[in-house]
């Protein structure tokens, strides 16, 4: 079937799952910030942090599977445009390409964040950047492989991205597309392609962000160092609250079965279509056969 980007799953994209195409937004205001740690780097924690110092609309990860219309479609469709663009190798992922998905954001973190880091930087050359990491690769590496590639031995949410639309997009954005070119897991397998290459594909985003962006650009930050050098960077007023810390393990198996839920009535009334008309197929083939 030719992978991927075999005619295969181009026939579902396009027959089978494919869904309207919202049209595309126009930036409304500049991108200031770009975030550009792997997921599992205090994303979600970083992006609630950004809301609160007034950078509306932050983009994350989950954007991608929660927002309506749904743009999960776009970005399989980019991601294409990046790994599997023309033989000449010149891949050019445009200012234009990004604002039809992120015209409404100041800045962005997590998967976009990461996996078009560095066509980001291209493509928004006055905005800050932001390499979040963890302090600990060790700790990175576990909470990777428990939660990003986790999904790929979820049997019941693979079931369910045959039986619905939302649910097909949500796991082929990530769990056949994004993870996968991300962990260079060759096989399409995100659980072992994690757990194998994860650290040293940690290390050698890190050392390319480092390459890509000046240092009077550049801050490295982990969640640990709280407001102040984030703050600094940024220009901002130190806030009196506290550095919100969120979406632990918890909290990210929470979401994937706030996914899951949001798309269980259509898995359930595309079943009783399928039994039903399975049912009267049959009984009409005893009748007359």
């Amino acid at each position: 079937m030719g992978g991927i980007n075999g005619w295969w799953f181009h026939f579902l994209e396009n027959y089978i799952y494919s869904v309207p195409e919202p049209p595309p937004r126009r930036r409304t205001k500049p991108m200031e910030v770009l975030c550009v740690g792997l997921p599992r780097t205090g994303t979600e924690s970083l992006q609630t942090a950004l809301l609160q110092l007034g950078y509306d609309h932050t983009h994350h990860g989950w954007d991608i599977v929660f927002e309506q219309p749904n743009r999960a479609a776009q970005w399989v469709k980019l991601s294409r445009k990046k790994w599997f663009g023309p033989l000449d190798g010149n891949v050019e992922i445009t200012t234009a390409d990004f604002d039809a998905l992120l015209g409404h954001c100041a800045a962005v973190t997590d998967a976009a964040g990461s996996v078009f880091a560095a066509e980001l930087i291209a493509a928004y050359p006055d905005a800050k950047v932001i390499l979040n990491y963890r302090k600990d690769i060790d700790a990175w590496h576990k909470s990777a492989t428990n939660t990003l590639a986790r999904a790929n031995s979820h049997w019941i949410y693979f079931f369910m991205s045959w039986l619905c639309t939302e649910g097909f997009w949500a796991w082929h954005v990530y769990v056949r597309v994004m993870w996968p070119a991300v962990f260079r897991a060759l096989d399409g397998n995100i659980e072992t392609g994690a757990a194998r290459n994860g650290k040293w594909v940690y290390r050698e985003h890190c050392n390319m962000i480092r390459g890509l962006v000046p240092k009077d650009r550049l801050l490295e930050w982990c969640v640990d160092d709280g407001w102040k050098p984030l703050c600094e960077f940024l220009g901002k007023p130190e806030p009196t609250t506290a550095f919100p810390h969120v979406n632990t393990a918890a909290g990210f198996i929470g979401r994937e079965q706030q996914l899951a839920k949001r798309s269980m009535m259509s898995v359930l009334r595309n079943v009783a279509i399928l039994v039903t008309t399975t049912i009267a197929v049959l009984a009409i083939y005893s009748k007359y056969i």
